[in-house]
């Protein structure tokens, strides 16, 4: 196999264009045909290993296209070289990249005939390997083809019940279903028509119920530029965004984003916490607040409340490797300190059985930064929690499309939960979400301003929030265990037809 084969540069350019079916951009449609260049490629392929080198030029393109805002983290605000900034990236995008040849190397070893390599292995091992990603080195599922689908695609429904996974699983059976189409149009077309039809009807299906009276909101966005959050001589400044703003609106719940107070909770001035809690008060409700908070384990990135309930405390449980704490400390720590210069960047984790935030008459579970990536985490606050609540400072990554991206990855959570998503930013998206994952208002990026709005709080289980990521995964086995079992049968031998 010649490494830089025309296939190879076919399947970069399809991991590329694949990009476009994600935020900002939000061509569903795009996704599918981008997978279905790799998948027609992989079956053509001269061997295992030249699968995987397909599978990985294609995971180049899409994480490369699609992740390399970590550029402007690294060096505009982390403040590396542009070269090892350029190197890093490149790194990043590689051992993400992985997973896709991965992929493209366990699919080859399926003795098959083409349609159920099209039908059902393909696409198994494409979306096993995806789930994998989101675990390994503490995951990272940015760009699971699922989260195209958000929210106007009609396979966008069935992510109540099986998650973005199982969103991605009928993506990858669409795209699938698309090749096998010009041999046998019949079987093509029925799978195709059960998937869409079937996500068309599951969108009028009600999952979870109202529960209580709809609430007023402010979700508060200072626009403080991470070159002067973490400014100590602009800290006053900073205080002062957010207490003005905070105290503009009278809502019964006002959300402050992520680390908004760039410094500890028990340093935060007391005259300063005196006026947000009787803001609070008189419009009887409460408001949530970022900041660092130190216990007896560690410093953590945390929020506090204020107002009419008790103060309450949600630590962030799912940390950043190298921006919140660092992997293999004692030989890798001076990237923070020495490197990167990312303040407060070894923290200490909450644990994953926190309370759900009593207040303003909700229950409400928080989720911090890149903390509504991972579905299985956010669920463990329900059915108890009524809604969700991001905080976050995408700030790091400037003019980029990574807050659009990370908008739509709260969008999934509100389909997957059956609730509503309010999210707090420091630069944006700032947005409120309905349980169908639409955004109903959301605030310009990069602009100081006050999203104001109603949200009402939600009771009942979705079908995922019961199961989980564990339906997919069953089904996943079942598919490729129903190949294997298959592979000596009449059906295996091509009864279908080829590609």
């Amino acid at each position: 196999m010649r490494f830089f084969d025309k296939k190879i540069v076919l399947a970069a350019l399809a991991g590329a264009v694949c990009v476009f079916g994600f935020a900002p951009f939000g061509i569903f449609p795009i996704p599918v045909f981008a997978l279905a260049v790799l998948l027609i490629l992989w079956l053509r392929a001269d061997s295992p290993r030249h699968a995987a080198w397909l599978g990985f030029a294609f995971g180049m393109g899409l994480f490369c296209a699609g992740v390399g805002w970590i550029y402007v983290a690294l060096h505009d605000y982390g403040n590396m070289h542009p070269v090892l900034a350029v190197l890093a990236t490149a790194a990043f995008a590689a051992v993400n990249a992985a997973l896709p040849a991965a992929a493209g190397y366990a699919q080859a070893k399926f003795r098959t005939s083409p349609n159920m390599r099209l039908l059902l292995v393909m696409p198994a091992t494409w979306v096993l390997f995806e789930w994998l990603r989101g675990l390994l080195f503490t995951g990272f599922p940015w760009l699971a083809m699922g989260y195209s689908q958000v929210p106007h695609s009609p396979l966008a429904a069935y992510a109540p019940l099986f998650g973005v996974f199982g969103v991605s699983l009928t993506v990858a059976l669409s795209a699938g279903a698309l090749l096998v189409a010009s041999r046998n149009m019949r079987a093509a077309l029925s799978v195709l028509a059960v998937l869409w039809a079937g996500g068309i009807a599951l969108h009028f299906v009600e999952w979870t119920q109202p529960q209580g009276e709809p609430i007023s909101v402010a979700l508060v966005q200072g626009n403080i530029s991470q070159e002067l959050k973490f400014n100590n001589d602009e800290l006053v400044g900073t205080l002062e965004t957010y207490r003005r703003l905070a105290l503009q609106q009278e809502a019964r719940l006002t959300v402050l984003p992520e680390t908004a107070f760039p410094l500890l909770r028990s340093e935060v001035p007391p005259l300063l916490i005196e006026q947000l809690r009787n803001h609070a008060r008189k419009s009887g409700g409460d408001m949530v607040v970022g900041a660092f908070v130190r216990s007896n384990d560690g410093y953590h990135n945390s929020v506090f409340t204020l107002g009419t309930a008790k103060e309450q405390h949600y630590h962030k449980d799912h940390l950043v490797p190298f921006g919140e704490f660092i992997p293999l400390r004692l030989v890798l720590g001076w990237l923070i300190n020495e490197v990167l210069h990312i303040p407060m960047g070894d923290l200490a984790r909450g644990g994953q059985t926190q309370a759900p935030l009593d207040i303003a008459g909700q229950k409400f579970a928080v989720n911090i930064c890149y903390e509504d990536a991972f579905g299985e985490e956010i669920i463990r606050a329900l059915p108890t929690a009524t809604l969700l609540v991001n905080v976050t400072n995408d700030a790091w990554y400037g003019e980029s499309h990574a807050a659009a991206q990370h908008n739509q990855l709260s969008q999934m959570r509100a389909l997957e939960s059956g609730r509503m998503m309010l999210r707090a930013t420091n630069t944006g998206v700032t947005s409120i979400i309905d349980v169908n994952g639409k955004v109903l208002k959301q605030l310009p990026q990069h602009q100081e301003g006050v999203l104001l709005g109603m949200a009402q709080g939600y009771q009942g289980s979705t079908p995922y929030v019961r199961w989980g990521n564990v339906a997919v995964l069953l089904l996943l086995i079942s598919m490729l265990a129903y190949v294997w079992l298959r592979r000596n049968s009449s059906l295996d031998k091509g009864r279908l037809g080829g590609v």
